[in-house]
């Protein structure tokens, strides 16, 4: 049987599990202008928002959306700050019980794992494997199906308010990313499938936490069924290693089956078997046995922004302090590729303008 949520739905609105949710919400955001008011009448916010959650009265906000493009265009969609909280609040009672049940090597919204870990596993496996098959998801977020997912949850929460709630926050998103989804039937669909609800809210925490419990079963689909041993997934990118090619496009027909049953479609174009040597393109960087290169529009892409940072620093925009974390925070991130030139043409170009 799986891993149960032990908790109710009078632990999410538990005082102190609102108060840690607050904190969580509100770490690295508190210059904001949204969290600042709501932190000037905190304890008011937080039993407001006890009361209404008690009393089930509590309703989502509106999104902010906004669109970024670093490396691909997303839609990003930012909840209010308080339902934020309630997002942390719910996650931290039930996250445990799908956290237990997911495969070691999947690696994204995870304590303890992230990005860096993630390309470690991954030239890991390139030096005892000598294929690879790069996977990823069309449309991931705006596809996700709600009543596959809902039908997922329930198997782990019997707290009936525990489900309405994460009913409600899920209908808050619906239709968001509708014009970002290009309808896909399946096998036995008729024409009433294109008004299935479906998508996350990208940038929410429970659309990050959510889409790893929507593949959970996926992963182990491809570690216990097929039996690959040496397989990671990153959010909707996965990759899959072997020593025999036939083995991996084998593999590749039985996932894009699998996907299907989830209402997903693998970038099939992509998904080409190919010799690890050749280098593998993985969370922007291309992974060798031996050294890893950032991808070169990621180089790009930062130095452009660095420019419009610069001017917004001339014209008395940002302070000194937002284009040093900036460059600190870019930098952290380079230093696990071969890009010691690229950090050196960077950090020459703040000399120049007086910026270190």
């Amino acid at each position: 049987m799986p891993t149960q949520v032990r908790g109710v739905y009078a632990d999410i609105y538990a005082w102190e599990n609102l108060y840690t949710a607050y904190l969580r919400a509100a770490h690295g955001k508190r210059s904001q202008d949204a969290v600042a008011r709501f932190e000037r009448r905190l304890e008011d916010n937080l039993v407001a928002l006890q009361d209404e959650l008690a009393q089930g009265t509590y309703q989502p906000g509106a999104y902010t959306n906004f669109t970024i493009h670093e490396s691909k265009r997303r839609v990003i969609s930012a909840a209010p700050f308080r339902d934020r909280v309630v997002h942390h609040a719910l996650c931290q009672v039930i996250e445990p019980a799908f956290e237990a049940s997911f495969i070691f090597h999947t690696y994204a919204n995870r304590v303890g794992k992230g990005t860096h870990r993630a390309l470690d596993a991954c030239q890991a496996w390139t030096r005892q494997y000598r294929y690879v098959l790069p996977c990823d998801i069309c449309q991931f977020f705006p596809a996700i199906d709600h009543h596959t997912l809902k039908q997922q949850l329930q198997r782990r929460i019997q707290d009936g308010d525990i489900r309405r709630l994460m009913a409600l926050i899920l209908r808050s998103g619906e239709g968001i990313l509708r014009q970002e989804y290009e309808m896909v039937y399946y096998a036995g669909d008729d024409l009433w499938a294109a008004l299935r609800p479906r998508g996350l809210p990208i940038g929410n925490l429970t659309s990050q936490f959510w889409a790893n419990c929507y593949l959970n079963e996926f992963d182990h689909f491809v570690t216990r069924e097929l039996g690959c041993h040496a397989y990671l997934r990153y959010m909707d990118d996965f990759l899959l290693f072997a020593d025999d090619r036939a083995t991996l496009w084998a593999w590749r027909g039985a996932i894009v089956e699998r996907l299907a049953r989830l209402r997903l479609t693998l970038h099939e174009t992509q998904a080409v078997v190919r010799p690890v040597t050749e280098g593998i393109p993985f969370l922007g960087f291309t992974i060798f046995p031996t050294h890893r290169r950032l991808k070169r529009r990621r180089g790009i892409a930062y130095q452009r922004k660095l420019r419009l940072l610069l001017a917004a620093y001339a014209r008395r925009e940002i302070g000194r302090e937002a284009i040093q974390r900036s460059v600190l925070g870019w930098i952290n991130h380079v230093r696990y590729g071969d890009t010691w030139g690229l950090r050196l043409a960077v950090l020459n170009r703040l000399r120049l303008s007086g910026q270190v």
